[in-house]
């Protein structure tokens, strides 16, 4: 048994070395500078960024943390990556859908921003080359008067074919545009989705309406919609807006009165208060006519 001894306490200690060893790799802590996947539908698809989020902590970012005139990764840890699902313009630089990583250069009165389709140079800014660059622009930034303690990518300012990639950090924010030329493509589609056995009607007809299209082509679909939904209030209420473009006041109120109706049905308020708040104008307009 004391022969034994020393080879049981040896065995115990590889054990106990193997389970410190297994807990040592399992431990998890909050990262520093967490990241973070943005995806935003936009026009026919979506743009995705994926970026790391340092926070201030009490240190001056711009000019001294980062500072003015150098490349930065436009975030922490490795590059900041933008993916555009579709050939689009960024402040009116022409770029194809795919995958960039977004470097920039903070200025005090200017901000330059890179797209570089070198994915491997991470946060690597010393091996910045500049004929890996696809585009290259500059915006001003602005000064807030709110804190912005962790650094935050956004996208605002959505439209059907335009919106603003926005960067917030200490008191800056600095945003670029983003426009898709989609307005050929989507008509084809349109075109095309009317030959179809399932034809968007309803679709369609907002899309003209929203975008001020042929109003009278716009009523004919959605009056297509309506007899094939017949309870669809919220089809009904495209009709009473389409209507109310046309000048057709008589028309609206019809229609908006009807969408009070359905909706009511359905205890759906939001609709309900929709067709009264038409019905007004509507009602409004015919008197003032």
């Amino acid at each position: 048994m004391i022969l034994l001894r020393p080879l049981f306490l040896f065995v115990v200690a590889i054990v106990m070395g193997i389970s410190v060893s297994v807990n040592a790799q399992t431990l998890k802590v909050p990262a520093p500078s967490p990241t973070e996947t943005l995806k935003q539908n936009f026009a026919l698809s979506d743009i995705t960024i994926e970026y790391s989020r340092p926070s201030v902590k009490g240190r001056v970012v711009f000019g001294d943390l980062v500072p003015f005139g150098k490349v930065w990764r436009t975030g922490a840890n490795s590059a900041t990556k933008i993916t555009f699902g579709e050939d689009l313009t960024v402040e009116g630089v022409a770029v194809k859908a795919g995958t960039y990583a977004l470097y920039s250069m903070p200025g005090k009165d200017s901000w330059t921003f890179m797209l570089y389709n070198d994915l491997t140079l991470g946060g690597n800014v010393s091996d910045y080359k500049m004929e890996n660059e696809v585009a290259r622009f500059n915006v001003k930034p602005n000064t807030t008067a709110d804190k912005t303690e962790t650094f935050t990518i956004d996208i605002a300012d959505i439209t059907i074919n335009s919106a603003m990639v926005e960067l917030r950090w200490e008191n800056t924010r600095v945003s670029f545009s983003v426009k898709a030329d989609i307005e050929e493509k989507i008509m084809k589609n349109i075109q095309t989705a009317m030959f179809e056995d399932k034809r968007p009607y309803y679709q369609a007809a907002n899309y003209y309406y929203e975008n001020n299209k042929d109003q009278k082509q716009a009523l004919e679909w959605v009056n297509k919609a309506a007899e094939l939904n017949p309870k669809a209030y919220w089809v009904m209420l495209l009709k009473a807006k389409i209507q109310f473009k046309l000048n057709d006041y008589d028309g609206a109120i019809l229609s908006a009165q009807k969408v009070i109706e359905l909706a009511k049905a359905d205890q759906d308020d939001t609709y309900v208060n929709s067709g009264e708040k038409l019905l007004k104008e509507a009602q409004s307009a015919k008197k003032n006519k």
